[in-house]
């Protein structure tokens, strides 16, 4: 059975947002710490960490050289307003389950658990109608296994909270073009949805079809409607190299990516493709398209780490929630030398608060 979609945002009353730390024992607290300190959202949002406050404040003690806050623990209902000089914390940690410590830098199954309860304990708070979107830190696939949670990542963990197959959820990266939002006082950015995801190349191009590109290119436009204001342009990746040269290297375009495209048009979507990759995100980059359907993992991944790895926002679509994240991993290599780059979570809070705007706007039209 799915779950209900979340409460609209009441008249009057700011929105909710939960932030998850993902694997304690990487830069997760350290960034959502830097990230709460900085933020101008306390002035539109209330914010809440969700997590084990004990674990936090160790990943966050002297030790970590970042500027002391008090933790407060407040109950999932607690109306007051967020502020950057201190911390509210909703417990995740389990009642009477032993306190497993988290090793910095190390993976564990006491990180993984404490990130995966961290964000069912979110998913449960929007489920309720107490939140209005989850912002989260990163995980570790291997950590998350050793757990016990036989996902590969967030997106599949929410789409089965929620009640829905793996395949209902996309990952939507989106790159925020901060010198065009500021001359224009509009947002602007290049959004990259996957048709495949966290599998291996070969699993993934069998799996391509043009069900799963029309699905894919279907909830980009959505998200990137709601973001932009305005209908958005919509390129489609080729799967081989120059497209296919007209079937020498391959027949998937003329088999899969084209038919997908021709049905995004015909339900009046602005789609072009397939369009090779290796000169499609040149072209994105530059203004030409608002977004880009990527068919698996790397095709888009790499170029938008390329663009702007520590700007960019991961977006789950295909759920009834708003779930963003930050672009980057766990960080084991920089943890507890200060050297964590807030800028992927400030973005992700910034796109989480204008997605929720957005859904409260269209429930109430």
């Amino acid at each position: 059975m799915s779950s209900p979609p979340p409460q609209p945002v009441s008249a009057g009353q700011p929105p909710v947002l939960l932030l998850t730390c993902g694997d304690p024992a990487g830069i997760g607290p350290e960034v959502v710490w830097k990230a709460w300190a900085a933020t101008r959202a306390h002035a539109r949002v209330r914010l809440r960490v969700v997590g084990d406050a004990v674990v936090l404040a160790a990943a966050v003690g002297p030790r970590s050289g970042l500027p002391a806050l008090p933790i407060v623990t407040v109950a999932p209902d607690d109306p007051r307003d967020s502020r950057p000089d201190e911390v509210l914390v909703i417990d995740s940690s389990q009642p009477g389950a032993p306190r497993e410590p988290v090793t910095p830098a190390t993976i564990s199954a006491a990180g993984g658990r404490a990130a995966a309860l961290a964000v069912l304990t979110a998913h449960d708070l929007v489920r309720r109608g107490l939140a209005h979107a989850i912002v989260t830190g990163p995980l570790h696939k291997e950590a998350l296994h050793a757990a016990g949670y036989d996902v590969p990542g967030h997106t599949e963990l929410l789409a089965r909270a929620c009640g829905l197959p793996d395949a209902a959820a996309s990952m939507m990266l989106w790159l925020p073009d901060a010198s065009r939002t500021a001359s224009t006082g509009s947002p602007a950015g290049l959004g990259v949805v996957h048709v495949t995801l966290h599998e291996s190349l070969r699993t993934a191009i069998a799996r391509l079809s043009p069900q799963g590109i029309v699905a894919a290119g279907e909830r980009l436009a959505a998200l990137l409607a709601a973001l932009l204001g305005r209908p958005p342009r919509i390129a489609v990746a080729a799967l081989n190299p120059h497209a296919g040269e007209g079937g020498l290297f391959g027949d998937e375009e003329q088999r899969l990516v084209a038919p997908a495209v021709a049905h995004l048009r015909a339900a009046g979507l602005d789609a072009t493709g397939p369009l090779p990759a290796d000169t499609l995100f040149l072209r994105a980059s530059r203004g030409e398209f608002d977004g880009v359907v990527a068919l698996y993992h790397d095709q888009g991944h790499i170029p938008i780490k390329l663009l702007g790895m520590h700007r960019a926002v991961n977006i789950t679509l295909g759920l009834p929630l708003v779930r963003t994240s930050v672009a980057h991993g766990t960080g084991f290599d920089i943890v507890g030398t200060g050297a964590a780059d807030p800028a992927s979570m400030l973005a992700a809070l910034e796109a989480a608060e204008r997605l929720v705007t957005a859904r409260s706007r269209f429930t109430d039209a």
